[in-house]
């Protein structure tokens, strides 16, 4: 996921995004009274937001509830083209997160499975990436927190 430049947003806008970050089914009509718009304005102002890439909408699921036994985060030390070995593992259908980073590891990945057979195949297959030197993996136990309301700057 390609980010897009920074987008230059007014206060109106920052406050549209943090009463989805809140909640993110609350309706236009109630977003639109809570920062002085009308809800057909506010329809506009999110579909511009959502398009230009400055938020998403979805529904966050607990990756237990859903059959996912396996959540873990991959510690990956890479040599060569950094960007291309992230859009690759980005490719795997498995992996949510890819972050390019400064520090121990060149990327993050942060990725769901089935189950410990899922697993090892999955690390097989991101082991074999052209530019993967080594991995580490980090099981998810148990989440303690895990939270999208950081509000706006």
């Amino acid at each position: 996921m390609e980010r897009a430049s920074r987008v230059q947003l007014d206060e109106t806008a920052k406050h549209i995004i943090e009463q989805l970050q809140q909640d993110g089914r609350r309706s236009y009509a109630a977003i639109g009274k809570a920062v002085g718009l009308s809800e057909a304005a506010v329809r506009q102002r999110v579909q511009k937001l959502l398009d230009a890439g400055v938020m998403q909408i979805v529904g966050v699921t607990d990756p237990l509830m859903l059959g996912f036994f396996r959540q873990m985060m991959i510690g990956v030390k890479c040599e060569g083209d950094l960007e291309r070995i992230a859009d690759e593992l980005a490719g795997l259908p498995e992996i949510d997160y890819v972050v390019i980073t400064a520090g121990s590891f060149d990327i993050l990945v942060e990725l769901v499975c089935e189950d410990d057979a899922r697993l090892l195949e999955l690390l097989g297959r991101i082991r074999a990436v052209p530019g993967v030197v080594s991995t580490e993996g980090f099981v998810y136990l148990k989440l303690r927190k895990q939270t999208y309301s950081w509000g706006t700057r």
